[in-house]
């Protein structure tokens, strides 16, 4: 069983998916701060807010203007939140689609020219179009 075990993890697919897994967190990370830091600020600069601290109490008792003191004090909706997320998903499947889209143009492989035809098998489709007109 541990021979068989050996063979499955070293197999060049589990490895690939291992390494994409790895450098994948480390791009969500590189994203998260892309937005988080640099996207979001100017957006916010734009209409002179912040969307982290975007919510909506749930209850009554939330009269925090921070999301950090309102999740203190009950339970809310953190809308700017999920904004902030939605932004990060847009950027990442906006890359995926131009990696894939660049994958896809370097695979493209040119289909050859079909082969051409003898000369003999060319005069007898010649020959079998004329016959086809004639009248019998």
């Amino acid at each position: 069983m541990l021979e068989e075990f050996k063979k499955f993890a070293l197999r060049g697919n589990v490895i690939d998916l291992a390494i994409g897994v790895i450098i994948g967190a480390a791009f969500s990370k590189i994203v998260d701060s892309l937005v988080n830091d640099i996207i979001m600020p100017f957006i916010g600069a734009i209409g002179n807010v912040d969307f982290s601290n975007y919510f909506v109490g749930l209850n009554s008792s939330v009269t925090a203007t921070t999301l950090a003191e309102a999740k203190k004090q009950g339970a809310v909706l953190a809308y700017g939140n999920f904004i902030t997320i939605a932004v990060n998903f847009m950027i990442i499947a906006f890359v995926l689609f131009l990696v894939v889209k660049a994958i896809n143009r370097l695979q493209k492989k040119e289909e050859p020219a079909p082969a051409k035809k003898p000369d003999d098998v060319v005069l007898l489709t010649e020959i079998r179009d004329l016959l086809k007109d004639k009248p019998v």
